[in-house]
């Protein structure tokens, strides 16, 4: 899976652009071989592409050879665009919680969660998140709302990385080739058990009341690399009255 978010639709955390990166002029050649949508869809024969405008590019692969025992999935509805990787061992469970078919697929129920909660979810989606069981991990994107969400699983069984390209884009994905040829020093993994979302940015959804923390990092050459990110056990964030039914999702998080 891959997502690409030109600069101000994603705004990554800033220690994730490292010093390193992008340090010398390349020529046009070299600035075309770093886009990450050619790269992966050169690397990938049967891939397909969304491009919206010129702000956001989802690109998917059901026959990617990395991480072969992960499924793939595919979902658009509504003008919301989602890829989903990994399962959820509770589904059945889900899909009759939130009214879906028994037929209804991964990224059916996220896009059904996510629109759920951002018309009048009486819960913050951190609590969504916990009820899901499973190795996932997912980009949707929002073409109405313009709204970028991003998870992924507690347990380590699906990796995502994140990073800036040169462009100063944020480019979310599970392969990472991908990744290191278009970010150069400047990406990390995307951290277990988290999330981000367009307004409250990067978040744990198991400790939601915790801030997040940047770790520095540096790869075999010396280099300063993009900082990973874990939750700082000894901050907490503001508290926050409790999300209610008149509350969309730019209130994220907050309360719990």
């Amino acid at each position: 899976m891959l997502g690409i978010f030109k600069k101000g639709v994603v705004s990554a955390p800033k220690e994730l652009n490292s010093p390193a990166s992008f340090n010398k002029k390349h020529d046009q050649d070299q600035d075309q071989d770093q886009d990450p949508l050619k790269q992966f869809l050169n690397s990938n024969a049967n891939a397909f592409s969304f491009s919206f405008g010129n702000d956001v590019s989802l690109a998917f692969d059901p026959s990617s050879h990395s991480q072969l025992s992960q499924q793939r999935l595919f979902c658009s509805m509504d003008d919301i665009y989602c890829i989903f990787l990994g399962s959820l061992d509770n589904l059945c469970t889900l899909n009759k919680q939130y009214g879906l078919t028994k037929l209804a697929n991964e990224p059916m129920f996220v896009i059904q969660a996510y629109k759920t909660l951002r018309d009048r979810g009486p819960y913050p989606a951190h609590s969504v998140l916990k009820d899901l069981d499973g190795s996932f991990g997912f980009i949707l994107y929002d073409l109405k709302a313009k709204t970028v969400f991003v998870s992924l699983g507690a347990d380590g069984g699906v990796k995502l990385y994140w990073g800036i390209s040169a462009d100063g884009s944020v480019v979310i994905s599970d392969n990472l080739g991908v990744i290191k040829s278009s970010c150069s020093k400047s990406f990390a993994p995307f951290p277990t058990g988290c999330l981000y979302h367009t307004e409250s940015g990067l978040m744990s959804f198991e400790h939601p009341k915790n801030k997040m923390k940047a770790i520095s990092r540096i790869d075999s050459e010396g280099a300063m690399c993009g900082a990973t990110f874990k939750v700082d056990i000894y901050s907490k964030t503001q508290t926050m009255p409790r999300v209610g039914s008149e509350a969309n999702w730019a209130t994220w998080g907050q309360g719990a």
